[in-house]
């Protein structure tokens, strides 16, 4: 069966992670997804050591889940010939990705405005830090800073008495790189229909508020959302948290509705006794008695009485929701993510095999997207620039000229 996006051309003028993942998911849905990049490569290829993995141009996990099932071209756009090259490639595609600041589009002449009349079919989705307007919209962003810290993670989801939690790379960027993505997808269908381009804009900031949004809207009222960061034992839903087990493995329960789920707790627990317990029960009570404490306690200290293995059993027996704080080794290996076609085993050309994560949107009909590797900086340049008109004699003039660059592959 044909791809949703066969026939879709993306141009992705951006590097790093987030408006890369964006172009990842096109790719990955039939999109020609050609990636512009600078002849000392995307600053991403680099970022090996700050992720505990060998710097090997031959093997990079991070570089494939950013940027698998596309093609590259590596212009030099600060050369007249690269930058006639860039627009020839602008004028034959659907989408232009970018991550680049606001200033340093406009330098080039390509901010939106700049491009909207000279074409106006294509969609311009762009992605920012901060947003494009307001005081920092020119700071640099990344996820640790823009989305993490300013966005209120940092700040709220640590215990209490502790530094603020350790944060990952990636995380947020693929969270504003999906919700760009499904705007593109909406301009593109507008396009499609009516022959009108469309920018779309998102930022880590923007979408870090929108995934706190519950407690953001919450922190209106004087309660719970306004103390945080709070300790877990001080929490308003004392069953709504994370308890240790004999052989030290942490459970997350998820009981949003304490009164639903009191009676469920208590038998998964052993403590029967407990069941009907007008002091603890029901929550406004419990809040009212000042025992949400105690609930707390109680549960902990049923928790360590078993190992993990048979608390798990019984919470399943009991129908609540809950999950074991697995580490990312134990990921790779997990079965329910096995059936769900969560990997995919690449063999690298350094001859290693390595489990890749897929991407988490799948379509029924379509099946399972190929995974071919990464480009390497430039690899399709000549064949891109045929494509549109350019013949060998040209693609070999601008290689002389250095307005093009195609890493030798080794």
């Amino acid at each position: 069966m044909s791809k949703p996006l066969e026939g879709v051309k993306v141009i992705e003028l951006a590097n790093f992670i987030a408006a890369a993942s964006a172009g990842r998911f096109m790719a990955d849905l039939g999109a020609d997804v050609i990636k512009i990049e600078a002849p000392k490569g995307d600053p991403l290829r680099y970022t090996a050591p700050s992720e505990g993995r060998p710097l090997d141009w031959l093997e990079n996990t991070t570089w494939e889940l950013e940027n698998a099932n596309k093609r590259c071209a590596s212009l030099n756009m600060k050369t007249p010939e690269g930058m006639e090259a860039f627009h020839k490639l602008l004028a034959s595609a659907d989408v232009l990705i970018t991550n680049w600041r606001v200033q340093a589009l406009q330098k080039l002449n390509l901010d939106y405005e700049s491009l909207k009349e000279r074409y106006p079919k294509l969609v311009y989705a762009i992605c920012t830090g901060y947003g494009e307007k307001g005081p920092d919209r020119d700071l640099p962003g990344f996820d640790f800073t823009a989305f993490f810290a300013r966005g209120g993670y940092l700040h709220s989801l640590h215990q209490a008495s502790d530094r603020p939690q350790n944060v990952v790379p990636g995380l947020g960027d693929h969270n504003v790189g999906m919700n760009l993505a499904a705007g593109i997808l909406a301009a593109l269908y507008h396009a499609k229909l009516t022959g009108e381009g469309e920018k779309v804009e998102t930022s880590l900031f923007e979408t870090a508020i929108y995934n706190m949004g519950m407690m953001v809207q919450a922190s209106n009222y004087d309660g719970a959302a306004r103390n945080y960061p709070i300790d877990a034992r001080n929490a308003p839903t004392p069953t709504n948290n994370c308890f240790k087990t004999k052989d030290g493995r942490y459970i997350q329960l998820c009981t949003p509705d304490y009164n639903m789920y009191y009676e469920r707790v208590m038998r998964a627990i052993g403590r029967e006794d407990l069941i009907g317990n007008e002091v603890y029960f029901p929550i406004l009570t419990c809040q009212q008695n000042g025992k949400t404490q105690e609930v707390y306690d109680i549960v902990m200290a049923e928790f360590a009485k078993y190992d993990a293995a048979e608390m798990e059993r019984r919470l399943t027996e009991n129908d609540i929701a809950f999950g074991l704080a697995q580490s990312w080794n134990e990921i790779l290996q997990d079965k329910q993510a096995e059936a769900n076609d969560c990997f995919y085993d690449m063999t690298f050309r350094s001859g290693n095999t390595r489990r890749l994560v897929r991407l988490p949107v799948k379509f029924e009909n379509m099946g399972t997207p190929e995974y071919h590797r990464g480009p390497d900086v430039g690899e399709h340049g000549r064949e891109v620039l045929k494509e549109i008109g350019y013949t060998d004699e040209q693609v070999d003039a601008m290689l002389a000229s250095q307005a093009l660059y195609i890493r030798e592959q080794k």
